[in-house]
């Protein structure tokens, strides 16, 4: 699923956070946000796409999921945080190349063609990957253990990127072909961009094969890559994105630019994306994988990355000048983005209340991103209980009508977007900071529940408010508006 990936390490965050963030690019899927309980995990896992079956471990974790609220497709949980605060987002879909996918095929769920035959079953993929692996995970590096012993088994049918995060690492884990993978662990003062491609540009396959301390891959990687004659680097360097990721005009539309202008934002200072001189620009190939940014980011930083359309560029499809570029390159805040979520691990307060996940439905360009607390029972009805018609009574719909009527009317109507936006963001960080300080002072972890519903409240009144504003606005602006005295 064409998606984008941000993932922050805790030195490079403003208050020491882990955060891990993606936008889940599906086909307008109708997303909610809920609470997982242990006896609401099942024993025995069944893929609908890819039909393969599997047997679960005994004791979950309850954790949070946004999955899809039409159950037809799987489950679909994309994202959550468990209650050993780790956080998973699953998953990114990547590239790959002919040599690696005819080396290790993917594994696709084939149905029997004749009487008598048996059907081919599948491998895992993004349907399945969160419920498999975070309710059963203690860690960002046993969730890449996991994970990895589930695709050595079973394979994929599908080329993923893989996201987990702790109080203290982040790692990243990308599949190569139906069974094999590797994983990094994200430098801590690095901010890593991930849109669509293979991304790792570098990889000590000496420390993988030997200490293991930030680097872990398939037990078989090195004669995978001599026996298929996989490697196409030159001079000793080995960079995985060109062993075994792709460089296609197609990513040169859809993939790097994305990066670029993420980049852009990161290293305005330390790296140059524009003009004559530039090191990088829209189509490169070699946009770093993992950058440290010229200054520490905070949540709104990733917020506002997975929200862009390349403003204050000639690619902006926004812009009122004819540039001759408009649109020309895939925006990273799109239309059919069901959910968006920014995975927050926190260091500076209580175990208890470390888990803070950011949730943004539909279009994130103009919706707003809340916060709640993850360790809690239930999430208040506004996340949870999403119908598939559509209504005002949750976040999901109101988000997607504010994008839908705002779209076609932007410039009337993207200061009041900006000002929905800010009002949540500074409310939802007030709210936090009052139940971080009452928590700790009183050991009372119970009140996540009161503070999400909160949350919830000033979200639905300021959806609600801006829904109203915006509706006007596009009511104004109907081409069936007319005045006696027109002329």
């Amino acid at each position: 699923m064409p998606c984008t990936t941000i993932l922050v390490g805790k030195k490079a965050s403003n208050d020491g956070s882990t955060m891990i963030s993606r936008t889940d690019d599906g086909h307008f899927d109708v997303k909610k946000l809920i609470v997982v309980e242990p006896k609401d995990q099942k024993k025995k896992y069944k893929s609908v796409i890819s039909h393969v079956e599997i047997d679960l471990p005994g004791e979950p974790m309850r954790y949070t999921a946004c999955p899809s609220v039409d159950p037809k497709n799987g489950i679909w949980a994309a994202t959550g945080i468990n209650a050993a605060n780790v956080g998973m987002t699953a998953t990114e879909t990547i590239t790959s190349n002919p040599r690696v996918l005819a080396a290790d095929p993917l594994v696709v769920y084939k149905k029997a063609e004749k009487r008598g035959e048996k059907d081919v079953i599948g491998g895992i993929g993004e349907e399945d990957i969160v419920v498999l692996v975070l309710p059963y995970i203690r860690s960002a590096r046993e969730g890449v253990l996991r994970l990895a012993a589930l695709l050595e088994k079973y394979g994929t049918y599908e080329s993923n990127g893989i996201a987990f995060n702790d109080e203290n690492e982040v790692w990243w884990l990308e599949t190569i072909g139906g069974h094999h993978w590797m994983a990094r662990r994200v430098p801590d003062e690095a901010c890593v961009i991930a849109p669509n491609q293979f991304g790792m540009d570098a990889f000590d396959l000496e420390d993988a094969f030997g200490e293991k301390k930030e680097h872990l891959c398939s037990a078989d990687l090195r004669e995978f890559i001599a026996e298929n004659h996989l490697d196409l680097n030159q001079g000793g360097a080995f960079n995985p994105r060109d062993v075994f990721g792709s460089h296609t005009d197609m990513d040169h539309i859809y993939n790097t630019p994305r990066a670029w202008f993420m980049g852009r934002y990161l290293t305005p200072k330390s790296h140059r994306w524009e003009g004559p001189e530039a090191e990088f620009g829209p189509e490169s190939d070699n946009i770093p994988w993992a950058l440290v940014p010229d200054r520490k980011l905070a949540v709104e930083d990733i917020k506002y990355m997975l929200s862009t359309h390349y403003q204050g560029t000639a690619y902006n499809p926004y812009s009122s000048q004819d540039t001759g570029k408009r649109g020309m390159y895939r925006s990273i805040g799109i239309n059919r983005t069901g959910v968006t979520a920014i995975c927050q691990i926190r260091s500076d307060v209580p175990a208890p209340i470390r888990g803070v996940e950011w949730v943004c439905f539909g279009s994130t360009t103009f919706s707003a991103a809340l916060p709640v607390y993850t360790n809690t029972d239930k999430m208040p009805a506004y996340l949870s209980n999403v119908t598939l018609d559509t209504s005002t009574e949750n976040f999901y719909w109101g988000s997607r009508l504010i994008g839908a009527l705002t779209d076609p009317h932007y410039a009337a109507c993207i200061q009041q977007i900006e000002r929905y936006q800010n009002a949540v963001a500074v409310e939802g960080r007030r709210l936090l900071l009052e139940y971080d300080r009452r928590m700790a002072e009183t050991g009372d972890y119970a009140l996540t529940h009161e503070a999400n519903e909160k949350l919830c409240d000033m979200a639905k009144r300021e959806t609600i408010s801006t829904l109203n504003k915006i509706l006007l606005e596009a009511s104004v602006r109907m081409k069936n508006g007319y005045n006696r005295a027109d002329n």
